[in-house]
């Protein structure tokens, strides 16, 4: 086994899942098909908008919002209409979601470092009814720094914990398929691509070199 678990992708997404993990000490592999310059992902060049629900931020500026408003402007975009199929799990998450929005999000977040700017935007505002599509208020807030801001935190608790021998980088690594076993996945394979030194965003050769296996437990 190479690691307890391995994270396809060292974008945002997969630094928090990395930082999670590490935090609880476990073993993490995180295989990126881009070189170590590309950490972050595309969230780093974002505009570092965080959806947060009632904060103190839509108080000063007195944008009257609740759970209930949020959660009502969310089903009114995503038109769960069948909750006995398709949509049940998508629901559940959406909720989930929302609560954690308006709850612990805004705390979790300030733990680790990020800060936001005083205003609140107004993204995908929609109709402007709190029965159509979109948000009915301003619920944008952006952080300090905005997308480097947001990345950077856990840019740095990925690097720190591969110090420690908790985390191993497996840039240049192309995942091509999930490896199985009774019908759990437990390991990745994929080809390996030729070193390249771009800049961040910049294009990178597809040039196969190899192939890779890595396992982790089920």
């Amino acid at each position: 086994m190479d690691a307890d678990v391995v994270v396809i992708g060292g974008g945002l997404a997969g630094l928090v899942a990395t930082h999670e993990l590490t935090s609880r000490g476990k073993k993490v592999a995180v295989v990126d098909q881009e070189n170590t310059a590309n950490l972050g992902g595309q969230a780093f060049w974002s505009f570092g908008g965080i959806f947060l629900v009632d904060s103190p931020e839509q108080r000063r500026m007195r944008i009257k919002d609740s759970l209930e408003l949020a959660w009502n402007d969310w089903q009114g975009s995503a038109r769960f209409d069948r909750l006995d199929d398709e949509d049940l799990w998508a629901a559940k998450w959406a909720r989930a979601y929302v609560e954690f929005a308006a709850g612990e999000k805004r705390s979790w977040l300030l733990g680790h470092g990020i800060r936001f700017l005083p205003t609140v935007g107004w993204a995908e505002r929609g109709d402007l009814r709190a029965t159509g599509h979109g948000n009915s208020v301003p619920r944008f807030h952006v952080a300090w720094g905005t997308g480097t801001g947001v990345v950077g935190p856990f840019v740095d608790s990925a690097l720190a914990a591969a110090a420690g021998g908790l985390v191993r980088f497996y840039h240049r690594d192309r995942i091509d398929d999930l490896v199985l076993t009774n019908g759990a996945a437990t390991g990745v394979r994929g080809t390996v691509l030729a070193p390249d030194d771009a800049a961040r965003g910049a294009p990178s050769n597809r040039d196969a070199v190899g192939d890779f296996e890595l396992s982790a437990q089920p």
